[in-house]
């Protein structure tokens, strides 16, 4: 169920979230708001996998 729920929303996460690595932005230059946003999609990704 848990592991459902986090793969679901790394889906909603790819579909709304913008994608950093695609536009290469330098992680030193990233804002709070991009690093936060990183770190969400990071959080979900790694509860989503086996």
């Amino acid at each position: 169920m848990k592991k459902a729920f986090f793969q679901f929303l790394a889906k909603i996460n790819k579909t709304l979230l913008p994608s950093y690595s695609k536009k290469r932005l330098d992680l030193s230059k990233a804002s709070k708001v991009q690093l936060a946003i990183i770190g969400w999609r990071y959080y979900v990704t790694t509860k989503a996998l086996p």
